[in-house]
């Protein structure tokens, strides 16, 4: 697989890369989702195939952190109720990348990406109407668990990108931060880990991507500790605004790349 290794990364490439990995931990950290720019920008210096591989361990990291920040605050009836949906959505998303060559990969996590923007505009919209967001103990809570979980199974197996669908499930289920935060943790924490054995099957992850992985794994952890400094001090509405129209730059960019 053509992988590309520290040897053949520019300076500014292995800058934009660094600045990438910042933001995975801050964004597991303080807003989930902000990672779709992290995805836009991997995509953009790797090729799109290897680069779902080498983001995954970063992510990892990122998780890990999450979790020893947020790990008091997870809801564990919601998590086993979306395992089983997300194991489909990855075993669809491992047999499409099975079958999918490089541009195709490409121009499906630019589509994600778009995809993924529109719906996190959808949700800051319809989230201040909600009046009584649906109870996962409910048929529709239920049904909805699953859509959902499928989807995201999808779209973090494919691109790295289930972090948007996550986030509108969760803030619709009613949770506040601490709660959101602490669940979205342990959630990708374990559906990222269970990703490595497709990957590696894949050839999405070998000895080159996991020593650009050891590289640039250190930017997490400041990203993560400045995330939990922000947490309670960012202006939530304007950071996402920004994070949307990087999404959707980085997503055109591959589009047309």
């Amino acid at each position: 697989m053509n992988t590309m290794t520290l040897w053949h990364i520019s300076g500014w490439e292995f800058a934009a890369l660094a600045a990438a990995a910042l933001l995975v931990g801050f964004s597991k950290t303080a807003v989930s989702g902000a990672n779709t720019v992290s995805l836009a920008i991997f995509a953009a210096v790797l090729p799109a195939r290897a680069s779902t591989g080498a983001l995954l361990p970063i992510l990892i990291a990122g998780d890990v952190l999450a979790v020893l920040t947020y790990r008091r605050h997870a809801h564990w009836p919601t998590l086993w109720r979306l395992f089983p949906a997300v194991a489909v959505g990855v075993v669809a998303g491992t047999v499409f990348l099975e079958w999918a060559d490089d541009g195709i990969v490409r121009t499906s996590i630019g589509a994600i990406l778009l995809l993924m923007a529109g719906v996190t505009v959808w949700r800051r919209r319809t989230a201040d109407a909600e009046e009584e967001p649906d109870s996962v103990a409910t048929r529709a809570g239920r049904v909805k668990a699953r859509s959902y979980g499928v989807l995201g199974g999808f779209t973090t197996m494919v691109a790295n990108a289930g972090g948007p669908v996550m986030s509108m499930y969760l803030l619709s289920a009613g949770f506040r931060k601490l709660g959101f935060l602490g669940t979205s943790a342990f959630f990708f924490l374990i559906v990222n880990v269970s990703k490595v054995p497709f990957s590696v099957g894949l050839g999405l992850i070998d000895a080159h991507s996991l020593l650009l992985d050891l590289a640039l794994v250190v930017f997490v952890v400041p990203g993560a500790f400045i995330g939990k400094w922000a947490v309670n001090r960012i202006n939530q509405r304007l950071f996402e605004r920004l994070v949307i129209a990087a999404t959707v730059v980085g997503a055109v960019q591959l589009l047309v790349r």
